[in-house]
């Protein structure tokens, strides 16, 4: 049973998973997380070998003032599948952010750092970790950070759109102080699927826990708009822009976010031999994915 399929990840597993076979993929309109006993009925029914959940409340700055909608999708709703997935015996794969952690340090993140959320999105995503990991035997956590796709609503997506629509000799400002890896979510699906394998195979829990998974490298939101800027000036049709590096003080939002979010990958790499590809070809691959999605278009057109 997958969950949250009509989001950017959600859509990349729910093809991903096809060759493991039937996939109940749920959307909003066919499942409401809010509605505790529908999620309930809805897994009994079904009685799947794997839940993954992919659905998640993911507006980090309405967050802060829609609390409770927040933590009922963060954290409730991954509780309760967490609960159905141990009366089963099933598998349960739930998605975390690097959120969770203060942003205050000077090396990658490692799964058992204290954690320390300097927002709310944060705590409801670090609630929903203690949740599922408390509640199913069987459960694998996977925190990454900068999630993106050729699909959704993501700061490649906005980016592009901002480099193509506005007016040449345009100023665009975006923020140079926080560190982290801009991940593709068709590697988080890929790296899911490697992951699966082993999982279903082992016959045990051995491999429950949390894992950081990221593209490799890091790079700035800055860097991460400069990157894309490239290959929009060369094959999209975006020219005239100039990117300026700002604080994050200069940047007024809601919710604050960490300075450091860089992940260290190396215990997915351990135990599912995950090796994290370069941020860079990551992006590149989406954007030429993007490039072949409008020639097609246009073709429609």
């Amino acid at each position: 049973m997958l969950t949250g399929a009509g989001g950017q990840l959600g859509w990349e597993l729910e093809r991903s998973l096809l060759p493991f076979g039937i996939v109940d993929a749920r959307r909003t309109a066919t499942l409401n997380l809010l509605d505790g006993q529908g999620v309930r009925r809805a897994v009994r029914d079904f009685r799947p070998d794997v839940i993954i959940n992919a659905a998640a409340y993911t507006a980090v700055d309405k967050a802060q003032s829609e609390r409770d909608l927040c933590y009922r999708l963060n954290a409730e709703a991954p509780g309760i599948l967490a609960e159905e997935a141990e009366k089963l015996g099933a598998w349960i794969i739930h998605y975390s952010t690097d959120y969770v952690y203060s942003g205050k340090n000077d090396r990658p993140w490692l799964e058992d750092d204290e954690p320390g959320p300097v927002n709310y999105y944060g705590e409801s995503k670090l609630a929903g970790d203690a949740a599922v990991s408390d509640r199913a035997s069987r459960h694998i956590i996977f925190r990454t950070s900068w999630v993106y796709a050729s699909r959704g609503s993501n700061f490649l997506l906005t980016m592009l759109r901002l480099f193509r629509h506005e007016p040449g000799n345009k100023t665009i400002r975006v923020v140079g102080d926080q560190t982290g890896a801009p991940t593709w979510a068709r590697f988080l699906a890929g790296a899911t699927i490697q992951a699966l394998r082993q999982v279903l195979g082992s016959g045990g829990t051995c491999l429950s826990g949390i894992y950081n998974i990221a593209c490799g490298g890091s790079t700035t939101w800055h860097g991460f708009a400069s990157e894309i800027l490239d290959y929009a000036t060369k094959y999209l049709d975006a020219g005239g822009i100039e990117l300026t590096a700002i604080r994050t003080e200069d940047y007024p939002a809601a919710a604050m976010r960490p300075a450091w979010s860089v992940l260290s990958t190396e215990k997915a790499r351990n135990a599912f031999g995950i090796y994290a590809t370069r941020w860079q070809d990551a992006v590149r691959l989406c954007l030429e994915e993007v490039r072949e999605m409008g020639k097609k278009g246009k073709k429609n057109e």
